[in-house]
């Protein structure tokens, strides 16, 4: 019998490649409880894009605000525009019980891990089964040159020196095998009593069963 619970914040990080974008669309498409965090940005709408649905649409100076008033999770500046997570959005959903799923680099799942909702993070790192493999994957995807292949793989060594800052890793050399594991990880973490906030109310319903005997 589920009882109310607070909502998990789930930060994903793998090496380009190792396949966290495509076990993060997996989960979210089979897990009706796991809503994606929409990132905020500086830079300006592209054609067909809605503000809240691909990105919250910030100035510089709306950024800024929410930076300096602890109102972002994470942060960078890619290429003269910021990108961040809002610290509200997330906070809200993961208060009404949804899990909160970030595609993070290392980087923003540090960032996250040291914010405000720390209690809340539960983080994931995503292993290649092999260097040879992980190449092989940038390769078939057949969206980069040769050249931008081999700048992925040299910051790939950068982003797998951090695999021990994570509570979970996942190997994946299966994919149907990591996502189930992707899965058993977030229904066991859902069950920790400290994040199960019904569970009072829900003991004191059974010793007033008690009594009624």
């Amino acid at each position: 019998m589920p009882v109310e619970r607070k909502g998990l914040l789930i930060i994903l990080s793998s090496p380009s490649g190792a396949g966290k974008s495509t076990l993060s669309n997996r989960v979210l498409q089979n897990d009706s409880e796991v809503v994606f965090s929409v990132s905020a940005t500086t830079r300006s709408p592209r054609k067909g894009e809605v503000d809240g649905r691909e990105y919250y649409f910030k100035t510089r100076d709306e950024f800024k605000n929410l930076i300096e008033n602890n109102g972002m999770l994470e942060h960078a500046e890619v290429f003269g525009n910021f990108y961040g997570s809002p610290r509200a959005p997330v906070e809200a959903a993961i208060e009404a019980g949804k899990d909160v799923l970030f595609d993070v680099d290392w980087q923003g799942g540090q960032q996250i891990r040291n914010s405000a909702l720390q209690q809340s993070v539960v983080s994931i790192f995503i292993l290649p089964p092999s260097i040879a493999s992980l190449r092989q994957r940038l390769l078939d995807r057949g969206q980069d040159s040769a050249e931008v292949v081999e700048k992925r793989m040299a910051q790939s060594r950068n982003e797998i020196s951090h695999w021990a800052e994570y509570d979970y890793v996942l190997i994946n050399d299966d994919l149907d095998r990591a996502e189930s594991e992707l899965r058993s990880i977030v229904a066991a973490e859902r069950l920790r009593r400290e994040r199960q906030t019904g569970l009072n109310g829900f003991v004191q319903q059974l010793n007033a069963e008690f009594e009624a005997l």
